[in-house]
């Protein structure tokens, strides 16, 4: 078959990384595959760029003042879909194709009138919302009918005067529901069952969890105790690619008041802006593409905690899982659909008090690693890719 991915990124961040893993697997099944992406860093793919990084400012300038992500980059998009159409693929997979990279409607007018068959990975809400990703931290609930006066207007995708929601709704839904050959796949059981209240109801709906890469995330010797100078210390890890309160960044800022010298915080994705004002009892590493040195801090640690308050399916979980690292997530989103008893812990009180005393508990109790490893070998980049090919060869 031949395979075209199209998403925002390539080879960074969770889904450039899902796509590159991937391409990579259906390579090796003898499989033809090629990344269409905006922004990243694509060595050794076979790939598209679509546009230019003047594109993605201009798309995304005019977004903050317009409300209309998804509406500009028409030159760009129209000569990527060109290129689809000389290239002829069996199989179109979408994921994220917001990030001011891509025209909707010249793109869906495309994909209308072409034989190949489209999977849409939905990687967080926005397919079926009038401008946001996430809606969970804010509760609302306005998607489930039409969006207006989005509560979230000043959050990605910024806009700084207008509000168009309300029209990105209704256009989304004629744009996304004039194809009758699509099917969507969401991550996790939390996505599909708002996917099956939203305007794609009557489309088939898959969950596939994400997968991750075993043979890089595995329990590794780590020289962070030694570098940090952190002695015997307990260790909480936190890892995401953008800190903000959703996941958590406050609460963390909190629990850090609260734990004693016994205990060390390390936060991994920060800005160099945000590694001035953490205490100094936090340690900041700054977003890291090293997925091997990542591997070794997880292992290092002695729990991972992911106190988010919307998340999709995080693959930190799982990366923090086969490291034979244990974790702590709070009951949102998708994040805690992996974990039980024998591998962490799920909290309903979002605190950092309530996450204070898990913690004490979990200091005077062991998790053994070997459970924790063992249940992220369900969750391997192998097990994902075999469940995307059958959906492939049932298209």
């Amino acid at each position: 078959m031949k395979i075209l991915l199209i998403n925002s990124v390539c080879g960074i961040g969770s889904t450039g990384r899902i796509c590159t893993d991937i391409y990579q697997a259906l390579e090796k099944e003898g499989h033809k595959c090629t990344i269409a992406y905006s922004r990243g860093n694509p060595k050794g793919f076979d790939t598209i760029k679509i546009g230019n990084k003047w594109d993605v400012r201009f798309h995304a300038l005019r977004s903050r003042i317009t409300d209309r992500q998804g509406f500009y980059s028409k030159q760009a998009t129209k000569k990527f879909v060109k290129v689809i159409k000389e290239r002829q693929f069996d199989i179109i997979h979408l994921h994220n194709i917001h990030g001011y990279y891509l025209n909707l409607k010249i793109l869906f007018e495309a994909l209308k009138n072409l034989e190949a068959k489209v999977v849409w990975t939905f990687h967080d809400c926005w397919p079926f919302t009038g401008h946001c990703p996430h809606f969970e931290f804010v509760g609302c609930n306005k998607w489930l009918e039409k969006c207006y006066k989005c509560p979230q207007k000043s959050r990605y995708p910024k806009s700084i005067f207008l509000d168009n929601s309300t029209r990105n709704y209704l256009e989304k839904k004629r744009l996304f529901t004039s194809l009758t050959n699509i099917t969507i796949i969401t991550p996790s059981k939390w996505l599909e069952g708002l996917v099956r209240k939203s305007f794609f109801k009557e489309y088939p709906i898959y969950t596939i969890n994400n997968g991750i890469n075993l043979d890089i995330f595995k329990k590794r010797n780590s020289d962070l105790r030694i570098k940090e100078k952190l002695g015997d210390k307990f260790i909480v890890l936190g890892v995401t690619g953008v800190w903000d309160e959703r996941k958590g960044l406050n609460v963390f800022i909190e629990l850090s008041k609260l734990l004693d010298e016994s205990y060390k915080i390390i936060l991994v994705g920060l800005t160099e802006q945000q590694k001035k004002h953490l205490p100094n009892n936090i340690i900041g590493i700054i977003r890291t593409e090293n997925i091997e040195r990542l591997a070794e801090i997880y292992s290092a640690s002695d729990v991972f905690l992911n106190p988010t308050f919307e998340d999709t399916f995080p693959t930190t979980n799982l990366e923090a899982l086969a490291c034979g690292t244990p974790v702590v997530t709070f009951n949102s989103g998708g994040s805690p659909e992996i974990i039980n008893s024998q591998c962490g812990m799920i909290v309903d009180v979002k605190n950092a008090e309530t996450l204070k005393e898990i913690l004490e508990n979990l200091k005077n109790s062991n998790f053994e690693t070997e459970l924790c490893i063992q249940k992220s070998k369900n969750y391997g980049i192998i097990s994902m890719v075999n469940n995307y090919l059958a959906i492939y060869r049932e298209l």
